[in-house]
């Protein structure tokens, strides 16, 4: 039995780009980027895009280091350093390109010149600060959900500097929901909500949390939280993890558990545009979250269908391909094709792969079929619950 696996992804996972600007600075970055390579040994990366001039060397594994082009031509910069002309500008192109930013120079430089692309704490990149002597390891933005906390502390280690943690959680030693939903890999579907959890436990207020699929509560200290087997009433704080669309009030935060595999199959050429207005007229209809999708499954054949491959690129999800055998192993269809049988070889594609790719989960959306598109939907089961990164994560 063979399966074959083709993962989409869009950023650099756990890169880390430093930048120095003195001196002292590219020294500190140097050390950091050796230090990295032999603690964090990660995929190099290939050049980026833009008017950099690269050294002559290996990219050091685990982080890109940039410097300004004056100083990457003086003697004693570090092989493989990236020269730039223009911070902003290089800074502006780079950002979002990586997980983690460690600039070596200002907290004032460092807040102007990434004030402008700055999106929300669920998508942003780490970015913490160190100063030209490497006394201080500041963490400046998302240092929960992005983990620049964390690698204020990693950094403080590697270069005997002193983290700096402003987080009122983290400095009153409480748990955050954000660094909660991190931890049960859930996917945050309204941000704005975390600081009402947040300052409830803060302020000692018992928060609700409406937990079936058991990830939340495991993460939280005993007393902080009251669980709950329905919907919590409003003017509460709470927290809802669910799959499922059901209204919460406005106050409630929703997290949605990696729990949904979609099984698709459709016609040679079949568009973006039709698979994805298909999806969301069905998981409206069911009550699914999108969000809740955690991993898409289709036949082998469609290992060069463009539609299904730019859907899996959209939702920022591997794709698992499955060959005929593997299909008909699953014995528990509900719907077979007779003409899908014909052509393919296979009694199902969709109910099929959305079985396999849940881990031979349970069947909640039998197969749908809307012009050239067929969707099925499969839940994991409750003790599998532990798969790839949140959207977003």
């Amino acid at each position: 039995m063979t399966r074959e696996e083709k993962k989409m992804q869009t950023r650099n996972q756990g890169r880390v780009a430093v930048w120095a600007i003195t001196p002292n600075g590219i020294k500190l970055g140097g050390r950091l980027a050796r230090a990295f390579a032999a603690n964090h040994p990660l995929d190099s990366r290939a050049n980026p895009p833009g008017p950099y001039t690269r050294r002559t060397q290996e990219d050091s594994q685990g982080v890109d280091l940039f410097v300004t082009t004056k100083l990457a031509s003086l003697p004693g910069c570090p092989e493989g350093a990236m020269g730039f002309q223009t911070l902003t500008q290089t800074v502006q192109e780079q950002f979002h390109g990586y997980d983690s930013h460690i600039f070596i120079f200002s907290t004032g430089i460092a807040v102007r010149v990434i004030a402008p692309l700055l999106r929300s704490k669920c998508h942003d990149p780490a970015v913490v600060v160190v100063d030209d002597r490497g006394i201080n390891a500041i963490s400046l933005v998302s240092g929960h959900l992005g983990g620049a906390n964390d690698l204020a502390r990693t950094v403080a280690a590697m270069i005997h500097a002193r983290p700096i943690i402003t987080t009122a959680t983290d400095v009153n030693q409480l748990p955050a929901i954000d660094l909660v939903a991190k931890a049960g890999n859930l996917a945050i579907e309204n941000p704005e909500a975390i600081k009402t959890i947040n300052m409830a436990f803060l302020q000692g207020e018992p928060v609700e949390v409406h937990d079936p699929y058991g990830l939340v509560m495991p993460h939280i200290p005993h007393g902080l939280a009251i669980l709950t087997t329905g919907i919590p009433e409003k003017d509460r704080p709470s927290v809802v993890c669910t799959d499922t669309t059901e209204n919460v009030p406005r106050e409630t935060l929703v997290l949605r558990p990696q729990i949904l595999a979609l099984g698709i199959g459709c016609n040679r050429g079949t568009s973006l545009d039709e698979i994805q207005a298909f999806l969301d007229q069905m998981l409206r209809l069911k009550g699914l979250s999108r969000s809740s999708i955690f991993t898409i499954g289709t036949t082998e054949v469609k290992q060069d269908e463009q539609g299904i491959l730019s859907l899996a690129h959209t939702l920022g999800r591997d794709i698992k391909f499955y060959d005929k055998p593997t299909l008909n192993s699953v014995t528990t269809i509900e719907n077979p094709s007779k003409m899908v049988e014909k052509h393919l070889g296979v009694k199902s594609v969709c109910e099929a792969a959305a079985i396999l790719a849940s881990n031979n989960g349970n069947l909640i959306v039998p197969k749908m079929k809307q012009g050239n598109v067929t969707l099925a939907v499969a839940r994991k089961q409750i003790d599998c619950l532990s798969s790839g990164p949140a959207p977003g994560m």
